[in-house]
């Protein structure tokens, strides 16, 4: 199975933008393991996964104009 060199970058960008939110998560998710995640860490998660769709949202559109 051939792939073309644009198919190649959009699966390396895409994984390598997943595999950093999966560390922030695990970042945010471990700095309370005692305790549970309080007020404070839930908004760290949902700033993380809010970061996520807006990083996400620009690659998206940089590698639409990469085409």
């Amino acid at each position: 199975m051939n792939l073309e060199d644009d198919t190649v970058r959009d699966i390396v960008v895409s994984v390598v933008s997943v595999g950093v939110f999966i560390v922030a998560m695990f970042v945010v998710g471990s700095q309370f393991k005692s305790g549970g995640i309080t007020g404070t860490g839930a908004l760290e998660m949902v700033g993380v996964i809010t970061l996520f769709v807006l990083v996400m949202t620009g690659v998206g559109f940089w590698l639409a104009n990469q085409h």
